[in-house]
């Protein structure tokens, strides 16, 4: 922000960066087929917002505003470039009568006339590598210059950037459609989109490496994202059961570590600072995706974060509840971080050993070698049936593979006492 710009006019400029980027890059992505001219112009809009505002005053359409902004800039750059001026008058042919983003786009194939939409299945196209579509959903949709990617991902800066440059260059040089896809690709796509956007939502509530075990900044932008997605496509059980399942689990954020930072255990974590508002929230997106009677694999999984939000007290949860929606889960998606959360279930539900039972048979199969995990959770089962000195030996086992400070601290911390319980009773 410019120091000549009150903060009336710095907050107005930023509110509308949060809520508009997205839909006026989206609009010069379409108008102009080139996507790093959209971002440059965009970002030119913005930064004149904040002069002429302070001059002339917040307009009473923001979003408006900006987007004949950048459209205005975009068309200035492509008549200065002569070997574009067959793309200008071609743009110049195709433009509306009314500001881009003041009614809305034409519907493609799909029926759906939002750019921001095409612009989100267009990053997430099955033709581009996930880390690239990840990066591109980010850069894209939510403004992030590269440098912020690179640390929310990560990554080596220059690696994000020639990440990004590659993206774009294949959906140029590929010539991918800036569009939703027809009707009878689009359950295929969406199943796409919607694992990019958990993924990013994970990233930032689990992080795999670095200091700190959860990213509040990752976790707001995935549930932006999927917020407007599941607005921009209200017919989508998943896409509501996507973002039901985020704002569940996300209501827990503030008590997943201590004032210290250390990591705190579901089971053992203040629930008077869960999110009540967001709980109510989730709560609610979840029922209305489930109305539709087509229960999917998100949708199931936000019954399960539901079932823990309900629960005043840890002995309350309903783990057979949860058990058998895990097991109904495992019939729709075979994977192993699946098995292993139903096994947890099922040792809640029915005691250590049966949970345990399932997990050594999991672990038999190196399905998730590696995966620190498991030999976390069997060192849990371990230690709640009293068998002590193992249950040291698998949080051994779990500390050598976990990736972010917090979590090897409290592995730590468990090994220690487990430790100890197991010294005691050789005494």
């Amino acid at each position: 922000m410019t120091a000549d710009a009150s903060p009336q006019v710095q907050s107005a400029v930023s509110a509308a960066f949060s809520a508009e980027w997205g839909r006026v890059v989206a609009s010069l992505i379409a108008f102009t087929g080139d996507w790093d001219l959209a971002e440059e112009c965009a970002q030119e809009a913005f930064a004149r917002a904040l002069q002429t505002w302070e001059r002339d005053g917040v307009p009473a359409r923001p979003g408006a505003w900006l987007t004949t902004a950048a459209r205005n800039r975009a068309v200035d750059v492509l008549r200065r470039r002569a070997n574009e001026s067959a793309k200008l008058r071609d743009a110049a042919l195709l433009q509306p009568s009314t500001p881009p983003g003041a009614n809305g786009s034409e519907a493609d194939d799909s029926g759906i006339g939002d750019d921001r939409l095409r612009l989100i299945f267009t990053c997430c196209h099955p033709a581009l590598p996930l880390e690239a579509r990840v990066a591109l959903t980010l850069r894209t949709l939510t403004g992030l210059t590269t440098a912020e990617i690179a640390r929310a991902l990560l990554v080596a800066e220059t690696t994000m950037a020639q990440r990004l440059v590659r993206a774009k260059g294949k959906i140029r040089n590929a010539a991918i459609p800036y569009r939703v896809p027809p009707a009878d690709l689009l359950p295929d796509r969406t199943t796409g989109v919607l694992a990019v956007l958990y993924l990013l939502f994970n990233e930032g509530y689990s992080a795999t490496s670095g200091a700190d075990v959860v990213r509040a900044d990752l976790c707001a932008e995935a549930i932006r994202l999927a917020r407007l997605l599941a607005r921009l496509m209200p017919g989508e059980p998943e896409a509501g059961g996507l973002l039901a399942l985020m704002l569940l689990q996300d209501s827990r954020r503030a008590a997943r570590t201590d004032a210290d930072g250390e990591l705190v255990t579901l089971e053992d974590q203040d629930r008077g600072r869960w999110d009540r508002a967001e709980i109510a929230d989730g709560q609610r997106v979840l029922q209305d995706a489930l109305q539709a009677g087509r229960p999917g694999p998100y949708q199931l999984q936000a019954v399960i974060a539901s079932c823990h939000a309900s629960a005043d007290k840890a002995s309350d949860t309903d783990w057979g509840l949860i058990a058998r929606v895990y097991g109904q889960l495992t019939r729709i998606i075979a994977s192993p971080v699946v098995q292993l959360n139903r096994a947890v279930a099922v040792g809640m539900a029915q005691g250590p050993a049966a949970g345990l039972a399932l997990l050594d048979s999991l672990a038999g199969s190196g399905a998730l070698a590696g995966y620190h995990l498991l030999p976390a959770a069997r060192a849990d089962l371990l230690r709640r049936l009293g068998r002590q000195a193992e249950a040291a030996d698998a949080y051994g086992a779990a500390l050598a593979l976990a990736g972010t400070d917090a979590e090897r601290r409290y592995l730590m911390r468990r090994q220690a006492a487990a430790a100890a319980e197991a010294a005691i009773s050789r005494d």
